[in-house]
């Protein structure tokens, strides 16, 4: 039986009604498998239908991306097998978000960083599993700290704000994933938006304008979503990025790829900035 919640991606996706600039970079995105040759963890919350490499290259061909961040997915656990894999072939078009443990060896991250890895994920979405100790984050934090990583924070509903110490606490650059997942029914002057904003001020606060599905009140409208992204996007312009997190695990609305990527153009007027100079500057990328 399908689980409603993990349907995989739209088999259709058409490609976006403008072209995106050259150098466009997805900058949240998963793959899945195959298991046949990358398992999933044992331990993990969700079992997903397989999305390989193969499926996230031929929509960013028909997309028009060159260039994606893969973020470890938690069905995969801390076994990188397969995000190495993918980094390997991608040809220095790939960056990668890791999941790891307070034991894990600075040989290790040295490995993942020489692979392409940039940052290290944080879970506080209890779908995901138990969210970490303030002990765990900054053992995590001190191993990726010397690399120039970022710390990739996973919240919903009111954590931005529950966790906004937190990220100003940590002394690196933080990367809020799906514009924070805040709650919409409470509109654009909730705590949870106003906390996001003040983090975005700080000035090493960075948020990615993806989820836009996610965040939506009343799918498949996403107009109050691209309010809130365009609302970031204003705000400050040099740190957002965005991202399709193909292919949409979790979640019982799947868009269409190609009608997320329709959104860029009502985001911001400058796409060349978010999908192209601002993910070249947050993830390392080398100069085109």
């Amino acid at each position: 039986m399908t689980d409603p919640r993990n349907q995989g991606p739209d088999p259709n996706p058409h490609p976006p009604a403008v072209a995106l600039p050259a150098g466009a970079c997805d900058a949240h995105c998963h793959i899945f498998g195959p298991t046949a040759t990358f398992p999933y963890a044992p331990d993990r919350t969700f079992t997903p239908p397989e999305a390989p490499k193969e499926d996230l290259a031929a929509l960013h061909r028909l997309l028009g991306f060159e260039r994606a961040v893969i973020v470890q997915s938690a069905c995969h656990g801390t076994d990188h097998a397969a995000l190495l894999d993918a980094l390997r072939t991608g040809g220095g078009r790939y960056r990668g978000v890791a999941l790891i443990r307070p034991g894990t060896s600075e040989a290790e991250v040295a490995r993942l960083h020489e692979a392409g890895v940039r940052g290290a994920r944080l879970h506080f979405t209890p779908h995901l599993g138990p969210a970490p100790s303030r002990e765990t984050i900054d053992a995590i934090a001190g191993l990726v700290k010397p690399f120039g990583w970022h710390i990739a924070l996973h919240v919903a509903g009111n954590g931005i704000a529950e966790h906004a110490d937190l990220v100003r606490s940590l002394g690196m650059r933080v990367v809020i994933d799906h514009m924070a997942r805040v709650d919409l029914r409470y509109g654009l002057d909730s705590e949870a938006v106003r906390s996001l904003l003040r983090l975005l001020h700080t000035g090493d606060v960075w948020v990615k304008l993806s989820g836009a599905d996610r965040v939506a009140t009343a799918p498949p409208s996403m107009a109050d979503s691209v309010e809130l992204a365009r609302l970031l996007a204003t705000e400050a312009p040099e740190r957002v990025v965005w991202g399709t997190d193909f292919p949409h695990p979790n979640t019982e609305f799947v868009p269409n790829d190609g009608d997320l990527a329709d959104l860029i153009e009502r985001i911001t007027p400058d796409p060349a900035g978010l999908l192209v100079t601002n993910p070249a500057r947050c993830f390392d990328f080398p100069e085109r």
